[in-house]
């Protein structure tokens, strides 16, 4: 990273406390990663990635509930949210997702044909290549040293291009901000050590974060001995959002 980015990311204070600290039940847990962010350079040994086991998600909504307390998303909009799979026996799939599951599945709509049902959690992907950085026409949209896409909200001008180009419709525009956002992977939360208010909520361990650069991490160590699949794979955005259990049906 050269100079010029170096001094946008410090510029946006990403090491002090920022965002929003008043949590979900889960936001002062002490649960939590290896921190050693004592300088820029520091950064650099890390690079973020996240892991869904949907053979573990029960569509509780707990993850969506923990993100929009965390995070104060505003009505209406989610960074994250978990949609439902249903599979008849004619291999017919039916996708819902009410209210991105905030109370969960309430209703059971299961026909009697259907033979297979599934939750699928969802969230931005923090693409190596990622569509979003690339279109921004003013930079505000950028990658961390530490492999996390952000958004620098001084410089977004709401343009709404990231949100046209994201394949995984994770972005949208705050209309009360007038600027885009998304998932951060509750960045202000892990620059403390701390996990994102997702992971933090999970009742069933169905989300793991953690550092792709260390071999001897949880996330690594999961990667290692389990297949997993990734989404839209085919578009060359390289995700770090990694699925395990991941059907052909999901999209």
């Amino acid at each position: 990273m050269d100079d010029i980015d170096r001094r946008k990311f410090l510029k946006l204070g990403i090491l002090s406390s920022t965002g929003i600290l008043v949590g979900s039940l889960y936001a002062f847990s002490t649960r939590g990663v290896k921190k050693d962010f004592r300088t820029y350079d520091d950064l650099l040994k890390y690079d973020w990635g996240f892991i869904v086991d949907t053979t573990r998600c029960i569509g509780c909504g707990s993850c969506v509930r923990a993100c929009k307390v965390e995070n104060n998303v505003p009505d209406t909009f989610f960074r994250t949210w978990v949609e439902r799979f249903e599979i008849n026996k004619n291999e017919a799939v039916r996708v819902d997702s009410p209210n991105g599951a905030l109370e969960s599945f309430k209703e059971n709509n299961f026909s009697a044909d259907v033979v297979k049902a599934f939750f699928v959690p969802k969230l931005c992907n923090h693409c190596y290549n990622s569509a979003c950085t690339q279109v921004c026409p003013v930079g505000a949209s950028f990658h961390s040293p530490d492999g996390v896409v952000l958004i620098d909200k001084d410089h977004c001008v709401g343009c709404g291009y990231c949100v046209q180009a994201c394949p995984y419709g994770c972005r949208y525009i705050d209309t009360e901000k007038g600027t885009a956002d998304k998932c951060t992977l509750c960045y202000h939360r892990i620059q403390h050590g701390e996990l994102p208010a997702c992971v933090n909520a999970c009742p069933r361990n169905a989300r793991i974060f953690g550092n792709l650069k260390d071999p001897k991490s949880a996330i690594r160590k999961i990667l290692h001995q389990r297949r997993y699949g990734l989404l839209k794979a085919e578009l060359g955005t390289n995700p770090k959002c990694y699925y395990i259990g991941l059907d052909l049906e999901v999209k």
